[in-house]
């Protein structure tokens, strides 16, 4: 009995030996203690909570070299590797995590439209439901400012930059053609349904040195992750229809639709001064399938669209009119991978690749322009911590033009093959909740002018209060010349603007208020002779101009119950010597008052939505022959009102109904004159 009760009496005392006290006080940058901190021991059950004074202590069974974690809600979580022994009476300062929704954000020149979104100025839902949009991404961002009224056109033309210097990307892939083609003056519109994509960036000006070959905008489309559920969706129109479908796996879906447009049944209810020997008819289809991996997602995205019509335009300098026939057919698909590494590495990596064909004839003239192009990019990231990341990557662009041109008398094929290789870095850096920036460079070499370009990006954000902020902006852009001039003249040098811009933006409980000033410097633009592109003519890197303005836009969901709105208003003063152009001078693509005001109403007993939307438009320069002056005239200003009306059927099913210009406003574009004076010495002239 003596024996085993001196074995339970070593025993305990070796327990007793074996046990250590871990303890010690948590503190913040201030020296201020933090409360309800966990800090245990990887691989144990030993750990504590500090008090109100910061303070924590535990006992652990644990020997030797062991790693303490103290990890906290609103701070870093911090580790420490030593031996167990040496963990007492510690002081540990935690830094203040960096991500939370309080902190500064940097907002200069970048509209951010996405339910994840910590500051978002659209919904992906507003691209369908916004009156004047007709369910086009590209109609929904018109409503934001900083854009131009080119009601004619229908592409995205940014602060004073033609529409070729807005690049549009979809989950971080550039997109070659992304607007169908159609008839002079008959606006186009983006070949890609906002059905899709959850969420979209739309930079202005300022943005990150992952883009380039840019010198205005960047239009950044992200393909929905993963969908909410199987659904069919069908679309009536009165000029077409939709069908789509998602189909869910455990760990993969597919998404897809076909759309289908004829405006004959329109051009016999609305004629215009268009002969149309062949409506214009319409034809896409898009499908992505993702596939998630158990540290990332694969997404695969193709797009097809083919369009043709024919018809002869009234034209006063040829009395006949000026027969037109189009036959357009593209395919575009990309392959995007997005996943972690390990070690908070992160990589983003993709491809696409783009055929285009277009036949075209004008009058007796036959062209067949054929572009086969590809996009091949690998970033990677790294998080140090929530107050530093670093991003770089690399990316090749290859692009190869045909143009076959034939005529009664004459044949000719141009053409060009452009290589660009380009590398980028970047970090974001958050000094504190209220003072964050970013620093980046880019790096492209252009294989058509042999030019290294180096294009620094900077940004910058301070907190002034908990609901407002400044930001400034810096950045140097450049761009190739667009295929219509590279075709003819393969050694024409980069084009390049730089971009200054200070922000204001407030946000509080539903309401948003922006305010941006903004400048850029054009150098290198294009110049020749004619007023259209031509093999004869002689070109030049020789142009330049500027954009200066100011943008504004709030928006407010919370006002008034049931009821959301927003306001969008630019100033722009813009000039550029360019083209033809014999002296400087606003373009005529160019509004210098631009206001848009969208709303919508949500009446409960109805379960419909009725939407407004109303845009104006200052004049647009233009060239009278009769006088003496160029683009010193201007066309009367733009108006639009705009009506959509949404009726909730069912859950499930909802009846859309939208009119554009319902108020029948004579809006005029432009004017064509003669060539030659009429018996009165004077040009005469057609809206």
């Amino acid at each position: 009995m003596r024996t085993l009760m001196l074995h339970f009496a070593l025993l305990i005392s070796s327990i007793l030996i074996a046990q250590t006290t871990v303890n010690g006080t948590l503190i913040d940058n201030n020296n201020h203690p933090i409360t309800g901190a966990n800090v245990y021991l990887n691989g144990t059950y030993d750990g504590g909570t500090s008090n109100e004074q910061g303070e924590f202590s535990f006992s652990t069974e644990a020997m030797g070299p062991q790693t303490l974690t103290v990890s906290s809600m609103s701070y870093e979580t911090k580790t420490i590797v030593a031996d167990v022994s040496s963990f007492k009476n510690l002081q540990i300062k935690l830094q203040e995590n960096m991500e939370g929704l309080d902190t500064v954000v940097i907002s200069a020149g970048t509209f951010e439209a996405s339910d994840n979104s910590k500051v978002s100025v659209l919904k992906p839902l507003d691209v369908v439901t916004t009156a004047s949009a007709l369910g086009d991404f590209v109609g929904a961002l018109q409503t934001l400012p900083g854009t131009s009224t080119v009601s004619e056109d229908g592409r995205l033309f940014v602060r004073g930059g033609d529409a070729d210097e807005t690049q549009i990307f979809i989950d971080g892939i550039r997109v070659f053609t992304p607007y169908s083609p159609t008839p002079n003056n008959v606006p186009t519109r983006g070949r890609y349904s906002p059905f899709l994509f959850d969420g979209i960036t739309f930079s202005t000006g300022g943005y990150s040195a992952e883009y380039g070959n840019a010198l205005s905008s960047v239009l950044l489309l992200n393909t929905i992750d993963e969908p909410d559920q199987e659904k069919t969706e069908i679309g009536v129109m009165s000029v077409g229809g939709r069908l789509g479908h998602t189909e869910k796996w455990s760990r993969s879906s597919l998404s897809a639709n076909l759309t289908y447009f004829n405006l004959a049944a329109y051009d016999v209810l609305f004629p215009d001064r268009n002969d149309w020997k062949k409506p214009y008819q319409n034809a896409q289809g898009e499908a992505v399938f993702r596939q998630k991996f158990n540290t990332g997602l694969l997404k695969i995205y193709a797009a097809f669209d083919s369009s043709n019509f024919e018809l002869v335009q009234e034209d006063i300098n040829v009395a006949e009119g000026v027969r037109f026939k189009l036959n357009n057919r593209n395919l575009y698909t990309n392959a995007s991978y997005q996943g972690t590494l390990g070690n908070s590495w992160s990589v983003l990596s993709g491809l696409s690749y783009t055929v285009a064909n277009t036949d075209l004839r004008v009058m007796d003239d036959l062209i067949n322009d054929e572009e086969n192009s590809a996009h091949l990019k690998l970033k990677l990231k790294k998080r140090f911590n929530s107050r530093f990341k670093l991003s770089f990557g690399v990316e090749q662009f290859v692009t190869n033009f045909d143009e076959a041109f034939t005529s009664e008398s004459f044949a000719d094929k141009y053409g060009y093959t452009s290589n660009i290789s380009a590398a980028f870095a970047e970090s974001d850096i958050i000094f504190s909740k209220n003072l964050a920036m970013k620093v980046g460079v880019r790096a492209d070499h252009y294989s058509l002018s042999k030019q290294l370009k180096l294009a620094p990006r900077f940004s910058l954000a301070y907190k002034t209060s908990k609901n407002s902020q400044l930001s400034l902006a810096y950045g140097q852009f450049f761009q190739n010349a667009s295929a219509a001039l590279l075709k003819f003249a393969n050694q024409l040098e980069t084009q390049n603007t730089k971009h200054y811009i200070l922000n204001y933006q407030y946000v509080n409980d539903g309401r948003l208020f922006r305010a941006e000033l903004y400048r850029k410097d054009y150098n290198k633009l294009v110049k020749f002779e004619t007023s259209a592109e031509a093999f004869a003519n002689d070109y030049n890197n020789d142009g330049d101009g500027y954009a200066q303005g100011l943008d504004l836009f709030l928006r407010d969901n919370k006002s008034i119950k049931n009821m959301e709105y927003w306001l969008s208003y630019s100033y722009l003063d813009t000039e550029r010597d360019y083209r033809d152009f014999p002296t400087s001078a606003q373009p005529n693509f160019a509004n210098t008052h631009n206001f848009s005001a969208v709303t919508r109403y949500w009446i409960n007993d109805w379960k419909s939505q009725v939407g407004l939307a109303y845009t104006y438009a200052s004049g647009r320069p233009y060239t009278n022959p009769n006088t003496n002056s160029f683009l010193s005239e201007k066309t009367k200003s733009y108006n639009s009102v705009s009506l959509n009306w949404a009726y909730l059927v069912s859950p499930q099913k909802i009846l859309y109904l939208s009119v554009n210009n319902i108020l029948g406003f004579k809006n005029v574009n432009g004017y064509q004159y003669a060539n030659t004076p009429n018996a009165n010495g004077t040009f005469s002239r057609r809206s």
